[in-house]
């Protein structure tokens, strides 16, 4: 220490006698840094004088780590924390250990209070944020709609709408033919009716009225209510010979539901076996009493092969219009329904529309269900062009974007503008609706999966979580991994089907005789596609894709189809009567069960 001291008052003196050569010594002569530069190199080669104070340091600058977020809401189970972590249900259950919570009295579908949710959440090292509970905003009803009542002032008489309905081959059609005097009948694939008609016939007195001629098959019972439910006369057509019959009193009811008045026409009195009585005694059961046992219903006794009483049948016909005093407003904006639908190749997509309101002219915009038309051309009946419609005319409709489903509502608009609004309200309202229903299904399926879950674990519910664990693992570890790919096949019966129609009524019956189907256990009915029109390479190239059949009614298939069909050997089943079809259907159902073997002990 001495020594130390005495070099250290050595070197004091030798500064302060010659700094400027200490000066050189410490900093060289090329240097161009000032005195106060070696001065600092001094403070910092010396030791650390008191009260000098110590040069701060620079605080190393640790790097921000962004903590994951998760999303939490109110009353979250284990199982919806674990997956808002991306982290499976042991986590959670490991981050309440040494906690309040009494972790063995838990279990997956366990519902958490705020307090322990944002508690794993922490000791998870993540942050938390409240799900966004999303309000969806209210769209503004594009829709159109009926206009309001008339004004009685306005309104101006107009033929009744009068529809023949009855039994299959009663006569419904033979007498609409007979009444406007053409063969209608000639024309119809095995002699019945298969598509609902609107013609207007001019009576002999002058009065006009449309009749709708409805089938009488049990296929096309849709038909037949949806002539009733536009109609304001029901003439009910039995026949002498045959009496009442299942479509008789399908059609009575239909009348009735329509709350539709009754003129009951007694069909082919000129029969050797005829009983016009008996029909009538018949009627009394099924609450239609004629007028000459009391009550209000009118029944004429005719023939439509030879023309007998034709002319009391439209007397009574036109009485009891004038008793309705049935009227409408001409003018205003259209209102009807669609009668038929079709696909024409020249024409595209035409409707038979029956007009209840206002006056249906070439360039009006209509709106019927999820399409809409500039009306481009109208043709009668007979296929003549005409200028204009008024109420109760039944016209063919050209010019129409997609074929309408019949029974829709044809409404007119102001625009076409208006009227793509209206198609688009209502597309995304079916397609809402449709969205509701599939979450409904999902919800059921995932109340019938938790349901199935908690009673496969209902034994293993007394453990505590980690015994549970193991348990599961020893009761699953000699179960075999079956991979996605590796899966068998289901060996179910199954059969797809395309169904094609040359209006839209013929494919709703077909449509409407599969529904009835009961078979499903046994052999699987898939309708993979339907549509109108004619049958394309593409319908198919669809069945050949599904292995199903095609079936097609009162139309043709393309060259091309037939050849690509018979290539593959796709089934292509081509029909012009409904119940030939109905019954090759059946045959081919039929043969892909299963047969059914029984015994029979007749003795031992």
């Amino acid at each position: 220490m001495l020594v130390m001291s005495s070099v250290v008052r050595a070197a004091r003196r030798l500064v302060h006698a010659d700094s400027v050569l200490f000066h050189g010594f410490l900093c060289p002569p090329q240097s161009s840094a000032p005195l106060l530069r070696c001065g600092q190199n001094r403070k910092l080669a010396s030791k650390q004088v008191k009260g000098h104070k110590k040069e701060q340091r620079s605080p190393k600058v640790k790097p921000k780590v962004d903590k994951q977020e998760v999303e939490i809401s109110q009353r979250m189970t284990v199982s919806s924390l674990a997956a808002a972590m991306n982290r499976d249900c042991d986590h959670v259950f490991e981050a309440l250990m040494n906690t309040a919570m009494d972790v063995d009295s838990l279990d997956p579908d366990s519902v958490l209070s705020e307090k322990w949710i944002k508690e794993v959440v922490t000791r998870s090292g993540m942050k938390f944020r409240w799900t966004n509970l999303s309000t969806s905003r209210e769209r503004t009803n594009r829709d159109v709609h009926m206009r309001p009542p008339a004004d009685p002032s306005s309104l101006k008489p107009r033929p009744p709408v009068v529809t023949i309905m009855g039994h299959v081959d009663h006569g419904k059609t033979t007498l609409l033919d007979s009444l406007r005097k053409s063969q209608l009948v000639s024309m119809e694939a095995g002699g019945i009716t298969q598509h609902i008609g609107a013609f207007l016939v001019q009576l002999p007195s002058g009065e006009k009225v449309t009749f709708l001629d409805t089938p009488g098959h049990a296929a096309f019972s849709s038909m037949r209510a949806r002539g009733a439910s536009v109609t304001d006369i029901v003439i009910l057509v039995v026949a002498a010979d045959d009496g009442v019959m299942n479509q008789t009193l399908e059609s009575i009811q239909h009348a009735k539901r329509a709350n539709v008045p009754m003129i009951v026409a007694v069909n082919k009195c000129d029969k050797l076996h005829a009983d016009p009585q008996r029909v009538k005694r018949e009627l009394l059961a099924h609450d239609v009493v004629c007028e000459e046992f009391g009550g209000d219903v009118q029944a004429i006794h005719v023939s439509a092969l030879k023309g007998d009483n034709l002319r009391l049948l439209t007397e009574a016909t036109v009485a009891l219009a004038e008793v309705m005093e049935l009227k409408a407003e001409p003018s205003g904006y259209v209102e009807g329904v669609i009668i038929e639908s079709r696909t024409d190749k020249g024409k595209g997509p035409v409707t038979t529309a029956l007009v209840q309101r206002g006056t249906l002219k070439r360039g009006c915009v209509l709106v019927a269900g999820k399409t809409w038309a500039k009306v481009r051309l109208l043709f009668d009946e007979n296929g003549q062009a005409v200028k204009e419609a008024g109420p109760s005319c039944a016209v063919e409709v050209v010019g129409w974007k997609e074929a309408p489903s019949a029974g829709e509502v044809i409404l007119e608009v102001e625009s076409e503008q208006r009227a793509r609004e209206v198609v688009t309200w209502r597309s995304s309202e079916e397609e809402q609706q449709k969205m509701e229903e599939e979450l409904s299904a999902i919800e059921l399926k995932q109340q019938q999966h938790l349901q199935s879950y908690r009673k496969e674990r209902a034994e293993f519910s007394h453990l505590s979580w980690r015994k549970r664990k193991v348990a599961l693992y020893h009761a699953n570890k000699n179960k075999p991994l079956v991979k996605p790919s590796e899966k068998t096949q289901d060996e179910k019966l199954q059969m797809a089907l395309i169904i094609k129609g040359d209006v839209d009524g013929s494919v709703e019956a077909i449509l409407n005789i599969l529904d009835s189907y009961d078979a499903q256990q046994q052999c699987e009915l898939h309708v993979i596609h339907f549509g109108i029109g004619e049958v394309s390479e593409s319908d198919v190239k669809l069945a050949e894709t599904f292995a199903g059949s095609i079936y097609a009614f009162n139309v043709t298939a393309s060259r091309a189809a037939l050849q690509l069909a018979a290539r593959h050997g796709v089934p292509l089943r081509l029909h012009t009567i409904i119940y030939r079809l109905v019954d090759e259907l059946k045959d081919e159902l039929s043969g892909k069960l299963q047969p059914l073997r029984s015994q029979n002990v007749i003795g031992e």
